[in-house]
């Protein structure tokens, strides 16, 4: 019997499905089918999830203490009615989606070195809600990302764009192994760093331009020996950028002294398609693969944001190795306030709060009054992937069919989730097939749904 949830529009979302049973017998129309496998199994899945940035855990701080907990509880839940994230990603030091710049390693008057780690040099807010969200699931998965290096380690003194001074490689390897520490102490471990948020872009604040080459050095020479020695249990995963340029975490892969400190490959979706994902991976297919990053503007029709990610960023990031589907910014403000001077303007949340505090630059918190919480596309993409498919789920076999994509995992409890999305302009009937059995389904135009049933069809069913 399959069970299913479907989304049809902005007010019709996640409702039940009929439930359809499965039959041997083969349907009388030739209907386009999703024939599944499950003894032809892939990668397993680790997670799902948002970046928590400063702006977005100032927004979680600012809400009263109840009203934070049941939202946190909403999102990060094990329960059948909670969406079930499983992983974030952190900033270390400032991304473009808090109020300020800032780094954790200030200079030292009057010289070119640093004044000791502090962490609390940073978003006040992110150490606290992150402790709350894992009192809810502990085992949420930590992925870790600079958008700059300090200032001084760079060849043109500033949080925006120039290079890290090879001069300085060894101090900025330590600062990874000191967040990583500091982090420990607070009862957090961060399962893997990239060395560089989108290493090719110099035009976001904060930002930090790191060639092929020079990623290659920073992790063969200091970044991975000085995780190995001080942070051991963390691993590397390169690039950390679009899949227009397979060329560069290739090229990083391609130096075996790098490799031998890499655990695999990040990616986002601003350009190119899922495909270079697979092609890099055909070389090395030891390096595991993640994809760490997609936004929703705020200027996306409703529908169309959620059936765009759905397709590229659960869909053809799982068919693609990914064991990670992260989208941008887990929650927003209505005025979208919260972002440096160039950072990126309209990063619609996965939730947007609404306070009575007015975010700014400079903003040190407080507690909101009578706060309103909006589900946006990118909560409704979760709820239709990270509710159902939990970690340790394993993707299996189910074949391409047009216009339905479509990926299946098998998850922990002997079950079969699918999520498929009809892209098309009318509606569409079409067949599930597994171990020999068929079920028959229908979605509408446009319709996104996440099917589920048991692992074991039982001759019961039939």
């Amino acid at each position: 019997m399959i069970e299913g949830w479907v989304t049809r529009g902005a007010d019709a979302l996640l409702q039940p499905m009929q439930p359809v049973a499965f039959s041997r017998s083969l349907p009388q129309d030739a209907l386009p089918t999703i024939e599944i496998d499950d003894s032809r199994t892939f990668q397993p899945i680790e997670g799902f999830g948002f970046a928590l940035t400063g702006g977005s855990a100032f927004l979680l701080a600012a809400l009263a203490a109840p009203e934070r907990a049941a939202l946190l509880q909403e999102l990060f839940g094990l329960t059948d009615a909670a969406v079930g994230l499983s992983c974030l990603r952190l900033t270390i030091g400032a991304s473009d989606l808090g109020s300020r710049d800032y780094s954790y390693w200030g200079r030292r008057r009057g010289t070119a070195h640093h004044a000791g780690f502090n962490l609390g040099a940073g978003d006040r807010d992110v150490l606290p809600v992150l402790q709350q969200i894992l009192r809810i699931n502990p085992a949420v998965k930590i992925i870790a990302s600079p958008w700059s290096a300090p200032p001084w380690m760079k060849t043109n003194d500033s949080f925006v764009a120039g290079s890290l001074k090879p001069e300085h490689y060894a101090e900025y390897a330590q600062y990874f192994v000191e967040y990583v520490q500091a982090m420990r102490k607070h009862g957090i471990h961060v399962s893997a760093v990239t060395p560089q948020n989108e290493p090719h872009n110099p035009k976001n604040e904060p930002s930090m331009v790191m060639t092929a080459t020079e990623q290659a050095a920073f992790i063969k020479g200091y970044l991975g020996p000085e995780l190995r020695k001080g942070a051991p249990g963390t691993e590397i995963l390169c690039w950390d950028h679009n899949c227009d340029e397979p060329e560069y975490p290739l090229a990083v892969l391609g130096d075996a002294e790098a490799r031998a400190y890499i655990a695999g490959v990040a990616w986002h979706l601003y350009n190119g398609s899922p495909e270079a994902m697979s092609k890099v991976r055909e070389y090395y297919p030891e390096q595991k693969v993640y994809f760490t990053e997609q936004w929703v503007s705020a200027h996306d029709d409703f529908m169309g944001a959620l059936r765009w990610h759905t397709k590229n960023i659960i869909i053809g990031t799982l068919r693609n190795w990914c064991r990670t589907a992260l989208e941008w910014n887990l929650a927003s403000d209505p005025e979208y306030a919260l972002h440096t001077r160039k950072g990126a303007v309209g990063a619609l949340g996965g939730v947007t709060i609404d306070t009575t505090i007015k975010p700014h630059r400079g903003a040190v918190g407080g507690v909101a009054v009578g706060a309103t919480i909006k589900r946006n596309p990118g909560y409704y993409l979760m709820a239709h992937s990270a509710r159902f498919i939990r970690p340790g789920s394993v993707r299996v076999h189910s074949s391409e069919v047009d216009p339905l994509p479509n990926v299946t995992c098998r998850t922990p409890d002997s079950r079969m989730v699918m999520v498929v999305v009809n892209d098309s302009d009318r509606a569409r009937r079409f067949c599930v097939q597994h171990q020999g059995a068929y079920a028959t389904l229908e979605l509408g135009a446009g319709d996104i749904a996440t099917l589920r049933w048991n692992v074991a069809i039982a001759e019961a069913e039939l």
